[in-house]
This record gives C-alpha cells, sequence and structure tokens, in this order.
C-alpha cells in the first residue's frame, strides 16, 4: 500500500508522545544557555532575618495580652455567675446588686483591653515593623543599583 498526499487523504497531526519525534538520533542535543554569573549579596536577604521572627512573637505576645485582658475578665464574671450567685446578689448600694455592677464594668475593661492592645503595638511591635520596613526598601534600592 502507498501514501498518497492527494487532498483527500490529509496528512495526520504531529503527536508529542515521543520525544524522538522532534529530534533525529544524529542531530546534536541543544546546550543550555549558561547562567549569568551572580554576584553574592553583601547582606542577609529580609526573608532570612531574625526580625521577622522577633516582630511574629512580639505581635503574638500583644494579641495574647489584650485578648486575655478582655476574655478573662469576661470569663470571671461568667464563673462567678455560675458558681458563686450568693456572692453576685450581694447589694453594693440600695438596688444594685454586684453581679449587675460587674457587668456594667466589662465596658471599661473592653476599653482597657483595646488600650493595652495599642499600646503595646506603639512600644513593642511597630519599631520593630518600621525597622523592617527601612531594612526593605534599603534592600529594594540595593538591588535596583546592581542592575
Amino acid at each position: 500500500m502507498s501514501y498518497d498526499p492527494s487532498p483527500s487523504y490529509p496528512v495526520p497531526p504531529p503527536h508529542d508522545s515521543s520525544p524522538s519525534y522532534f529530534t533525529y538520533p544524529w542531530a546534536p542535543d541543544p546546550q543550555p544557555d549558561p547562567e549569568p554569573a551572580r554576584t553574592r549579596p553583601q547582606h542577609v536577604a529580609l526573608g532570612h532575618h531574625s526580625d521577622i521572627r522577633v516582630l511574629r512573637t512580639a505581635y503574638r505576645w500583644q494579641r495574647r495580652v489584650a485578648t486575655l485582658t478582655a476574655l478573662g475578665y469576661f470569663t470571671l464574671f461568667l464563673v462567678l455567675s455560675a458558681y458563686a450567685p450568693e456572692f453576685m446578689t450581694q447589694e453594693v448600694t440600695d438596688g444594685l446588686p454586684l453581679g449587675l455592677l460587674l457587668g456594667l464594668i466589662q465596658v471599661p475593661v473592653t476599653c482597657a483591653a483595646i488600650a493595652l492592645y495599642e499600646f503595646t503595638a506603639r512600644r513593642g511591635v511597630d519599631p520593630i515593623a518600621e525597622r523592617i520596613r527601612k531594612q526593605a526598601e534599603l534592600d529594594a534600592k540595593r538591588a535596583e543599583g546592581d542592575r
């Protein structure tokens, strides 16, 4: 049987199931382009910097302190309400039970937790974040200068 290249018999499309389809056995293998020589940076890259770990730790402590302040007081209020009802029903003044007073104090405690969160952010987290931001800007300027 012979092959007829007429238009009634179209040529089958190429397939890429075999790598030998694209190369000939006598053709040399293409050599990859050599990579340009890279210069080693004179400073540690930002991703390997210990300040990131310090920032993460400071932020974690900040969240824990503020959360435990608000939730700790609320949990104390719930425990006292459940296990010490006689304590919570004691009157502080005429018609004001201790339980109601402790419940009303939750609003200032929540505000104190927010203030504590912002205080610890300004004191502990923000300076570390600013130092990392400045280092990243310097790294970007150095990378632009190397080009």
